[in-house]
């Protein structure tokens, strides 16, 4: 198995919450629409694709945009969000970056690059070549959607977040050090694979966070691979003062490729407290100065 290479997880048995706590994520539900749309942007020379699930309703909507891994395709990871976020009343936008998915018939795989690398130049070379592709040419494919995001006449454009996993963990959280227009990032086991055999993406990471424009919450399943970037990071933004929460949630399926894939396949668990954060931070308040008890949990303004 890769290093950097999220293998396809397996969805794990999501066990239902407290019925309270199912009447709450309940109520404020609305009625998304039947599937989603494929639609397409330009990024630089390239015509890339993504997902597109949206309300009912002619808006304007507040907006999601959803950052994938490393891997080849997430049909089934999105399937599950889209319509998530569709019914909590956001529009979902989960693009493919360039050679993956949709997408994978502009450009190079990413995957393939670094193993040329890695074969090539060895794994010094490999890691430093994972961060330019993210903060270059993968970072232009998000802002390139993003771009397209704002121009649907049915966004709010105002009210417009990023989130992602894994690699998309890591793309969210160069967003939101971009003065790009989002009102938030939510990390979901950004670097979790990478983190500690890469100086490179926690030396750029740790940057990003302290130059960081908008409040980011971080999120991991206690089973994935490190949880050391999500505490790592969320400790710098508090030194540095900038608004962030971060939550470690109890281990989500049996292995770590399952703790990995939490934010993907975990909405159930991490819902309440995800579109709770979306809506303090779109409607312009900073994170809240709380701790909680149990999964190590801690919310910081500044």
């Amino acid at each position: 198995m890769r290093s950097y290479l999220i293998s396809a997880p397996i969805l794990a048995v999501i066990l239902a919450g407290c019925g309270l706590g199912e009447i709450v994520f309940a109520a404020e539900m609305v009625e998304p629409g039947s599937s989603p749309e494929i639609v397409s942007f330009r990024s630089e020379n390239l015509t890339l694709k993504g997902l597109l699930w949206r309300p009912e309703g002619k808006g304007p909507f507040p907006a999601v945009l959803f950052n994938h891994g490393s891997g080849r395709d997430y049909e089934k990871q999105f399937a599950a969000l889209g319509p998530l976020f569709a019914s909590r009343g956001y529009v979902f936008l989960a693009p493919y970056r360039r050679g993956q998915g949709l997408s994978a018939d502009q450009g190079e795989y990413i995957g393939d690059i670094l193993d040329r690398i890695l074969k090539e130049k060895g794994p010094e070379e490999q890691a430093m070549m994972m961060v330019k592709l993210l903060e270059t040419d993968h970072l232009n494919d998000q802002l390139s959607a993003l771009s397209y995001l704002k121009g649907l006449p049915f966004v709010d454009r105002k009210r417009i977040a990023v989130a992602g996993n894994s690699f998309g963990g890591i793309q969210s959280v160069l967003m939101a050090e971009r003065d790009a227009g989002i009102r938030a990032a939510v990390d979901f086991a950004g670097a979790a694979q990478t983190w500690a055999g890469n100086h490179f993406i926690r030396e750029r990471m740790l940057a990003a966070v302290r130059n960081a424009k908008v409040p980011i919450y971080f999120i991991q399943a206690e089973n994935d691979q490190d949880l050391s970037p999500s505490r790592v990071l969320a400790a710098e933004m508090q030194q540095v003062g900038k608004p962030h929460k971060i939550k470690i949630f109890p281990p989500f399926g049996k292995t770590a490729e399952d703790g990995h894939s939490f934010g993907y396949f975990g909405g159930e668990i991490w819902g309440l407290e995800v579109f709770a954060f979306l809506r303090e931070t779109m409607n312009g308040a900073p994170a809240s100065r709380t701790r909680g008890r149990g999964a190590t949990h801690h919310a910081v303004g500044p």
